[in-house]
């Protein structure tokens, strides 16, 4: 069966039959008899015999027989659920707790955004909290999976195989087969295994389309470890970032999702699979109704290129980004606060080359609008290295046109302090920035600084330069457009822009070796 359910026919046009606790039922009786003494002021004895049979109240019993039974997901979950196998993972305590007292029974890299994520729900999967025990233990851990092809390929979360010594799945039926981990990618937290012993299994196929906000889904999976569980629910949001990088893109549903349903196929109501099950927000580690999917493109995607080679390759142009806010739109002369702000181009990186400079904003690629920072890094993400791209750029005001040509993404980006945390210690007192709240001194005056710029020296907590993260030891690079690098540069700057009737100005400040745009309001006058 493949119809969407007719929704004239949903469960809500017909009263579910209810099951109460003893202690209910003794509450709604004395609200009905309440109720019916107030109504009628009499007895049930001295009620006419056809009070409860009249006519009206037959036509009325005869007009709900009638009406059609609701329209269930029986047909469709009969059709995909043998698609759908439990994951069992044995692996030795190599990520269990040490004799530091360190919990590190998350399998993703310590620090990363989806170790901290999961790090809240007591660990993944079937093996939370590993502290305790001698090492090298064998432990096991518990996910989910779905078949693509009949050949045994099928896909699950890394987080559910990362780092396994020995994988096994437990089909529908109740068979169990080894399977062998063909490639994984951390950041979208896919993967993909093989899985031995048949030719014709059962497999589902990933959705075309992308799904509508209050559109049904069916998860399907092994919460807590019980197997070939169904729960359904509506797409409840997408697009969502949950923090755990630039490629994050998920379908939000609130279809039930517990620990062991990770890897598991949220399908649509064509029995098509529209995402993976990979997370779920919840302060106690159970199901709370919010739930994220990875979309079925980004799977088709990441899992083409894992069945070829095993490992997922990039598009890449070398920038830091970050988001155009309205002050920074605003500081820009932009009318919309759209597109992806460089705040800094990687040092013999694709752009850098290709002439793209702090300050420009990309607005779009290959003709197609960039909405903003996390839509640029999606976009440029799924194209392959190698490719030529146009990009759109406001430089300096001005429309600018750019072709280059994609580099691959490296797999790890370490980020190299050029100045120490603790620069502004031991500096001269600096230089007072008026209505800014904040002192500077030239860098080439502080010890660690570099040459180029001004360090702040103070920041008073209750200004403005304080209430957009400013703090002692960051240096200002650009104030405005402009390379500064002393306190009378800074404030001539300012003053321009108070003169252009700007209602902020743009800094280029670096932070711990990374470089950020910020927009800093300035008073009048």
């Amino acid at each position: 069966m493949t119809d969407r359910p007719d929704l004239s026919k949903l469960p809500f046009n017909r009263q579910p039959r209810s099951v109460f606790p003893a202690r209910k039922i003794a509450l709604m009786a004395s609200v009905v008899a309440g109720l019916g003494a107030a109504v009628y002021g009499f007895s049930p004895s001295t009620l006419p015999a056809d009070l409860f049979s009249s006519p009206a109240h037959a036509q009325v019993n005869n007009e709900v027989r009638k009406v059609e039974r609701p329209v269930g997901f029986a047909d469709i979950v009969e059709r995909v659920k043998p698609s759908v196998i439990s994951v069992k993972v044995n692996m030795k305590e190599k990520t269990a707790g040490n004799d530091d007292g360190d919990d590190s029974s998350s399998p993703f890299q310590p620090g990363s955004p989806m170790e901290r994520f999961f790090r809240r729900f007591g660990g993944p999967d079937g093996v939370p909290g590993l502290k305790g025990g001698g090492r090298g233990r064998v432990v096991q851990g518990q996910g989910s999976g779905f078949f693509i092809s009949a050949d045994g390929f099928a896909v699950t979360n890394n987080h559910v195989v990362d780092g396994a010594d020995k994988v096994e799945v437990t089909t529908d039926d109740g068979k169990t087969y080894t399977a062998k981990v063909i490639g994984t990618d951390q950041r979208t937290d896919l993967a993909l295994i093989k899985v031995e012993g048949s030719s014709n299994f059962p497999f589902a196929k990933l959705a075309d389309s992308k799904p509508r906000i209050g559109d049904w889904v069916l998860a399907v999976g092994n919460p807590f470890g019980l197997g070939g569980t169904v729960t359904a629910g509506i797409v409840s949001a997408s697009g969502r970032d949950i923090g755990n990088g630039p490629y994050d893109d998920f379908i939000q549903i609130d279809a039930p999702v517990n620990k062991g349903n990770s890897g598991g196929p949220a399908f649509d109501t064509n029995g098509e699979v529209m995402g993976v099950n990979t997370a779920i927000y919840s302060p106690s580690g159970g199901s709370v109704g919010i739930a994220f999917s990875i979309p079925a493109g980004t799977v088709k995607s990441v899992v083409a290129q894992l069945k070829d080679k095993g490992s997922v390759s990039r598009g890449w142009i070398g920038v830091q980004i970050q988001p155009v806010t309205s002050d920074i739109a605003d500081s820009l002369g932009m009318k919309k606060a759209e597109g992806a702000l460089v705040a800094e181009p990687q040092a013999n990186g694709p752009a850098a080359k290709a002439g793209i400079e702090s300050g420009d904003v990309i607005t779009s690629v290959n003709g197609e609008s960039v909405k903003d920072a996390r839509e640029l890094a999606r976009t440029i993400g799924g194209m392959a290295p190698g490719a030529t791209v146009k990009l759109n750029v406001l430089h300096k005001g001005q429309d600018k046109v750019i072709n280059l040509t994609l580099g691959q993404l490296p797999n790890t980006v370490e980020a190299k302090a050029d100045v120490d945390q603790d620069s502004g210690k031991g500096a001269s007192k600096g230089t007072d920035v008026p209505k800014l709240g904040m002192t500077v001194a030239p860098a080439n005056s502080v010890a660690g600084a570099g040459k180029e710029g001004v360090v702040v020296t103070e920041v008073d907590p209750k200004s403005a330069a304080a209430e957009r993260g400013f703090k002692e030891g960051d240096v200002i690079l650009e104030v405005g457009g402009k390379s500064v690098a002393t306190a009378g540069e800074v404030r001539d700057a300012i003053n321009t822009a108070r003169t252009d009737n700007k209602n902020s100005v743009l800094m280029r400040v670096k932070s711990g070796g990374q470089s950020r745009f910020v927009a800093v309001p300035i008073a009048k006058g």
